[in-house]
């Protein structure tokens, strides 16, 4: 067989996926592990959401809704926007996908910031789109750089607001006066994976953003039931846009891309506030202890408005990977990301905060951090 590749999709590097659980404790012949290293809600998922995925296992041999008009209507009645400006994805990642898909063509420029998510550039390298990278400045996005390479062939910004990995979170002002200066050709998307964790004194509205305003550039907003909700294996997540926006992706999205158990699961976690103010609450106050008792062991936390947070180790970080995993706590390395010194943690549940916490004061002793 004499494979022809283009050469966009051959230079591809597939994002690389972390090994279950069991086959770690396998390979370092641990047992009981924790991992704190994907970002995901410690405390599971909503009762009510596993409740309601239950009612439907018996129809699973029918196809889901593919317009998830129920969860749409739900999702529009919480929000406060009208369904034609919802788009549904298999997760958040394919509402990124329905945009690169929608508006980037051979040739074509998006803008985003490294580091952040890596999808954002390997969608537009599959359409043969050409990647603009800005290095974050002290953390945060350099909206200064960023707003300095759009030319008449930049079709997409993306913005992960608050940043992963580093938590940071773009002051209203700033993000405001960098919209005002785009181009009404270009469409901003705020990934707002994390959105949730931020503090209610610190937040802001964004949702008017969206609104379809001549002479200004489109604004996408990206949200998940990953996080905040617990609903990680399920992959559901949306898209918060104008009407016009909306009715291209739909043109890309395939029919049935969000499955029946995912579609019934999201509706019914929508409605648990006890378990989402929970997370909140027990995220808040584990993050704050966390981060005490980081910088009590020498280490530098950074501040987050996420519910994980950067760690400098001082030393390197990938050692103190090694060291933590064979303790059976599994983290994050950020060398791969350029911090050769960074750790990047989500917060756990109280007993898997301790855990970290023992666990890493050991193995800075081990490296010679401490």
């Amino acid at each position: 067989m004499k494979l022809h590749v283009p050469k966009n999709i051959d230079d591809i590097t597939p994002y690389p996926p972390g090994k279950p659980i069991e086959e770690l404790e396998r390979e370092y012949n641990i047992s009981g592990s924790i991992k704190l290293a994907s970002n995901e809600n410690p405390f599971g998922p909503s009762p009510a959401a596993v409740d309601a995925m239950r009612t439907v296992l018996d129809n699973l041999h029918r196809y889901p809704d593919g317009s998830c008009y129920y969860l749409n209507q739900a999702l529009s009645e919480h929000i406060g926007v009208v369904p034609e400006r919802i788009v549904l994805g298999n997760g958040s990642n394919e509402v990124i996908e329905f945009l690169v898909k929608a508006f980037v063509g051979e040739g074509d420029e998006v803008i985003t910031s490294h580091p952040s998510f890596l999808m954002y550039q390997k969608f537009v390298q599959v359409r043969g789109g050409t990647n603009h990278v800005v290095e974050l400045r002290d953390m945060y996005h350099d909206l200064d750089a960023i707003a300095g390479l759009v030319t008449d062939r930049t079709r997409l910004i993306f913005l992960d607001n608050p940043n992963n990995p580093t938590g940071t979170f773009l002051a209203r002002e700033s993000l405001d006066s960098f919209l005002a200066g785009m181009p009404d050709h270009v469409i901003v998307v705020l990934d707002e994976a994390y959105i949730d964790f931020v503090a209610e004194d610190e937040c802001y509205d964004t949702i008017p953003l969206i609104d379809d305003v001549p002479g200004q550039c489109g604004v996408v907003l990206l949200r998940t039931f990953s996080k905040a909700y617990g609903l990680a294996g399920l992959r559901v997540g949306f898209g918060l846009m104008n009407e016009e926006i909306a009715a291209c992706l739909h043109k890309v999205r395939q029919p049935f891309n969000v499955n029946l158990v995912a579609q019934e699961g999201a509706r019914a976690a929508l409605g648990d506030d006890d378990f989402y103010r929970k997370t909140l609450r027990l995220t808040a106050s584990g993050r704050e202890y966390l981060s005490a008792e980081v910088e009590r062991l020498g280490c530098t936390p950074y501040p987050s408005h996420t519910n994980f947070f950067l760690i400098d180790v001082k030393g390197d970080a990938t050692d103190l990977y090694e060291a933590m995993l064979r303790q059976g706590v599994i983290i994050r390395s950020m060398k791969a990301y350029g911090f050769d010194t960074f750790i990047r943690v989500n917060i756990g549940t109280a007993e898997e905060n301790d855990r970290f916490l023992g666990a890493l004061e050991k193995a800075l002793q081990e490296c010679g951090y401490a």
